[in-house]
């Protein structure tokens, strides 16, 4: 909701160059933007945060009925989604629309707690470019090591959904007498249950790290070449986010793209669709991928995001 508030904040800002009503509309989505990352911190103002100071992660909180409260400390996609509520605006833009920049300074003065959810807002970056985003500074570059650790949830193919840390640390909480479980499963489900898809428990999702990739580099759009990671996690090597973004954008074409020995990854060990003249050249959209093989799963059919593979060739074509 966060990365809604933010994408309609940005399509009425657009608007408002030629139509000055929706400034309104824009101040609007950046207020309910605030309140969501409020949210993040205190959920309905009842003290308690999703995110997790010792961890630094993001986790899911359970409230039962006997007003108890169980933080289901599960590494997944959870965790990493706030990343995609990040949107910069251009000092072009702010001098253009002086009544939004008014409205957005009166709001900031007049709520200080919702103000030091965006610090970075007072702060311009490259190109005098402001940011807001739900996550900055020590919490993303935390988020970020879990994202590109390769132990964790960076796989050859793209980010998985669920950290491979839970291969051998399964995720375990008992209610009522019954104990429920998490365990990384790359593939398919092990079990029967929602048709044995376990799209939320290892394989990469596309349309979910393609976000990531256009999150990443929003981000180097404000902070631009000082602001580092190591990637892969245990490699020593320092990059930029949008050095990052160009790795993640690679790893999800090589899906597609033959490797060394002629086969495409999403193909999986199929000899006859890998080599087949009447199989091999014609490219299905997967609903999701193995998250250690890269093999496609779930249905297989011309989805919606099938031009996302594109923009990404394109992208890589330019860099």
């Amino acid at each position: 909701m966060g990365f809604y508030s933010l994408q309609m904040m940005a399509i009425a800002l657009e608007l408002a160059r030629e139509n000055q009503v929706y400034e309104d509309v824009a101040t609007k989505f950046f207020e309910h933007f605030l309140y969501i990352a409020d949210a993040l911190n205190d959920i309905g103002d009842t003290g308690i945060p999703l995110w997790d100071d010792g961890d630094g992660f993001f986790y899911d909180v359970l409230h039962l009925p006997d007003d108890s409260k169980i933080q289901l400390k599960v590494r997944s996609l959870v965790g990493l989604i706030p990343l995609l509520a990040v949107e910069t605006i251009e000092q072009e833009l702010l001098d253009r629309m002086p009544a939004f920049a008014q409205r957005l300074q009166w709001f900031l003065r007049n709520r200080p707690g919702l103000a030091a959810l965006v610090p970075s807002w007072e702060t311009p970056g490259e190109g005098r470019r402001r940011l807001l985003a739900l996550v900055h500074g020590h919490r993303m570059k935390t988020l970020l090591r879990r994202m590109l650790d390769p132990e964790e949830f960076l796989s050859p193919h793209g980010i998985r959904s669920l950290s491979r840390f839970h291969l051998d640390h399964p995720y375990v909480v008992a209610i009522d007498g019954t104990s429920y479980e998490v365990r990384y499963e790359p593939a398919e489900s092990s079990t029967n249950v929602f048709g044995g898809n376990s799209n939320w428990r290892g394989p990469v999702w596309f349309p979910i790290n393609y976000l990531i990739i256009e999150a990443l580099q929003r981000f180097d759009h404000y902070y631009g070449d000082d602001f580092v990671v190591e990637s892969p996690v245990g490699s020593g090597e320092m990059h930029t986010l949008v050095e990052v973004a160009e790795d993640l954008s690679g790893r999800l074409t090589a899906l597609f793209t033959r490797d060394a020995a002629g086969h495409r990854a999403f193909l999986g060990p199929d000899e006859r669709l890998q080599a087949d003249p009447l199989w091999s050249d014609h490219l299905l959209f997967n609903e999701y991928f193995d998250g250690d093989t890269g093999a496609g799963l779930g249905a297989s059919h011309q989805t919606g995001w099938t031009a996302l593979v594109a923009k990404l060739l394109d992208q890589l074509a330019r860099t």
